[in-house]
């Protein structure tokens, strides 16, 4: 299993919307795309604008590929791109030990 996880940074005072706009882009676009296992939305305290999502992938190329490269992947970016002050930083890791 893949981690993908994504620093995103919104504009300031758009938090509200937001939250609605990338649990709608997660839940109903992402969590249909072939290899998709689950995933997390964590946003900051300190920083309200600052969001970190993990998302899990079965392989990394049911995210760089079958995803990113789909139709599927210009809808999300429709629902939550207008909010990004800045472009998401994405990183992707597997999982190397586990606690509990």
């Amino acid at each position: 299993m893949i981690l993908e996880l994504v620093d995103i940074l919104i504009r300031q005072g758009e938090q509200s919307e937001f939250d609605i706009a990338i649990r709608r882009g997660l839940s109903e676009i992402i969590a249909q795309a072939k290899g998709f296992k689950g995933f997390q939305i964590n946003k900051g305290i300190e920083s309200p604008e600052r969001y970190v999502v993990m998302i899990y992938w079965e392989t990394l190329e049911n995210h760089t590929v079958d995803f990113r490269e789909s139709t599927a992947f210009q809808a999300w970016r429709t629902i939550v791109g207008p909010y990004f002050a800045r472009p998401p930083i994405v990183e992707h890791f597997s999982l190397l030990g586990k606690f509990g």
